[in-house]
């Protein structure tokens, strides 16, 4: 090697040494400031803890329930001819719905009707004849026993008409059960037996089935500690709200109309019912449905972010943020809350800020930083390209 390339390759060893020593020194830099900065606060989404008025409300499931059930069957035998209604429509009181052949009831209405008529003719001549047995007897024309006789038949004959307007009004009776008609307002069901069949005497087959929908129940149980609250406030009327679980926007309110006299001894409920107008018919029989009975509001209540509320071996929690972006684990006493809000009754005076979303990473003692919702969890580190070849 020349000397001239010998003394080149030792330059270039002393820069890359250099580059090396200046490159060690300023990571060793960047570390010493982290260090003096501490740790990085954590990104959390916060909430306020405040006093409002809050409604007193109990929460349950409940079912829906028709007012009244009408299993309709038939009172009298016969061939059914006809159903005047489609399955599953609704029907207004006292119309239509089943007509059975009625011609063998009219033919015994007809034949009881003559039998009457027969019979009233033949009162009429057996009272002329007591009249005028009446005279002969006393004139010794025919003896007491004749005229007897002919009081008899006249007694016998009215029997036999009193009779007679019974059976007619039987016939008349059976002839008018070969209409059956809706005995309340509702909603149809299956028609069970189809037109063309044969009503047996006595037959137990139902016809088909109505519930009444509009109004309607909703029943449900609360635990028996509620019981004194209910009664209490019974006299102004209690608001009772419902809605379906996967429809919580669609709300129909009714009022709450009946307590049980008695309390479940097996699981210590109470059993209450609210009546609904349902006019539209969005509550059906048989639905379970989220019950919320208002008991009035609470003025100046303690109220926190639902979310903010943590749970551990001591019991409940949150985090309270201090102003100068550390955090205290405080616990509290929940008294009771929903999807939103829960009211606190121990731990919180109102006015502090929580937090509400990132607790994962939260330490009591520790340093957070504020954000908007969605913003509390960071991103995942992507993996280098080396390591992903790896």
């Amino acid at each position: 090697m020349t000397r001239t390339r010998r003394s080149l390759v030792v330059a270039l060893a002393g820069g890359a040494a250099a580059l090396a020593l200046t490159a060690c020194r300023g990571g060793q830099g960047s570390e010493s400031a982290r260090a003096n900065q501490g740790p990085v606060p954590v990104p959390v989404v916060a909430g306020p803890v405040v006093r409002k008025t809050v409604p007193l409300t109990l929460r349950a499931i409940g079912r829906v329930e028709p007012i009244s059930t009408v299993a309709v069957r038939a009172r009298v035998a016969g061939e059914l001819t006809r159903a005047w209604f489609t399955e599953g429509e609704s029907v207004r009181k006292g119309q239509t719905l089943f007509t059975i052949d009625p011609r063998p009831y009219q033919a015994v209405m007809a034949e009881a009707e003559a039998r009457l008529a027969r019979n009233e003719a033949l009162l009429k001549k057996a009272e002329a004849d007591a009249s005028r047995y009446a005279g002969l007897v006393q004139q010794d024309y025919v003896t007491k026993e004749q005229y007897d006789q002919v009081v008899t038949n006249v007694a016998a004959l009215k029997a036999q008409i009193t009779a007679d307007e019974a059976t007619i009004e039987t016939a008349r009776l059976n002839l008018s059960f070969c209409t059956i008609s809706a005995p309340v307002a509702g909603r149809t069901g299956t028609l069970l037996i189809k037109a063309g069949n044969l009503i047996r005497p006595n037959d137990e087959r139902t016809l088909v089935t109505i519930n009444q929908t509009s109004p309607i129940y909703v029943t449900f149980t609360l635990p028996a500690q509620y019981l004194a609250q209910v009664q209490g406030r019974t006299r102004n009327g209690l608001e009772v709200t419902a809605f379906a679980p996967e429809r919580p926007d669609d709300r129909h309110t009714g009022t709450l109309t009946f307590i049980d006299n008695a309390v479940d001894v097996a699981t210590n409920t109470i059993q209450l019912r609210g009546t609904f107008g349902n006019q539209d018919e969005a509550l059906w029989p048989g639905q379970f449905v989220s019950v919320v009975l208002n008991l009035g509001n609470e003025p100046d209540r303690v109220v926190a972010p639902a979310a903010a509320v943590q749970t551990s071996q001591q019991g409940q929690y949150v985090f309270v943020i201090a102003a100068d972006g550390t955090t205290t684990q405080q616990l509290v006493t929940v008294e009771r809350q929903d999807d939103t809000d829960a009211v606190i009754a121990t731990g919180l005076t109102g006015g502090e800020t929580v937090v509400v979303e990132g607790h994962l990473r939260v330490v009591p003692g520790g340093r957070v930083r504020v954000t908007t919702p969605g913003a509390a969890q960071p991103a995942t580190r992507a993996a280098p390209a080396g390591e992903a070849a790896r």
